[in-house]
């Protein structure tokens, strides 16, 4: 007889449907709350909100082309079902991030506030996805093989790439915006970091 209260081996389809719609949501607001106060994150959502600022591209459709040629890699190394489930997280975390404004708007608020409470929810969402194989694309299916094969964390990893974008964007942004830009990158990484360890989530 099975024991109970041993450790679910997978998720069933209701809980990482509802998972990926709970990630996306949050994903979603975190950035609405960064384009308000004109901000930018680490990861391919960052790479994103760079790439809609200097083109006509929405952050949504910037965020789902840039994730495209991360997929072969997903399928190669990380199998049918991460890169399927990656690119339906992506594709949601798109559609979500170009329509949310039809349901929430912001009129005010505080820049600071915006990239710690932007940088929670970013992360949360990150996480709720990682949990339950998948991905919000980019760098995040880099970081979850690399974490996977060679243990390197995944939260360091993404806070390596994230340096490189910030460094990206004192081309394009205002030192100030920068400065909050790095506190939400932050933010995101030390949650990453603290919360998604091998090992430490029971179910696959």
């Amino acid at each position: 007889m099975a024991n109970p209260s041993a450790p679910k081996k997978n998720h069933s389809l209701i809980e990482d449907f509802l998972a990926y719609v709970c990630g996306g949501l949050m994903i979603a607001m975190g950035v609405l709350l960064f384009e308000k106060v004109g901000i930018i994150t680490g990861g391919a959502a960052g790479m994103a909100l760079i790439l809609s600022k200097v083109s006509p591209f929405s952050f949504g459709m910037s965020f789902f082309l840039i994730n495209l040629p991360f997929y072969a890699l997903a399928w190669m190394k990380m199998g049918a079902r991460f890169t399927i489930n990656s690119f339906f997280s992506v594709a949601l975390v798109s559609v979500l991030s170009d329509y949310l404004h039809l349901f929430v708007e912001v009129n005010s608020i505080d820049p600071l506030f915006a990239s710690v409470m932007g940088g929670f929810l970013i992360a949360m969402g990150v996480l709720a996805f990682f949990r339950h194989r998948s991905s919000v694309g980019g760098v995040g299916i880099m970081a979850v093989f690399l974490q996977e094969r060679y243990g390197i964390r995944a939260g360091k990893f993404q806070m390596g790439v994230d340096l490189s974008i910030l460094v990206t964007a004192f081309f394009i942004m205002p030192v100030n915006l920068i400065f909050l830009s790095i506190v939400g990158a932050i933010v995101v990484n030390l949650l990453l970091t603290l919360n998604h360890k091998p090992g430490r989530y029971q179910i696959t």
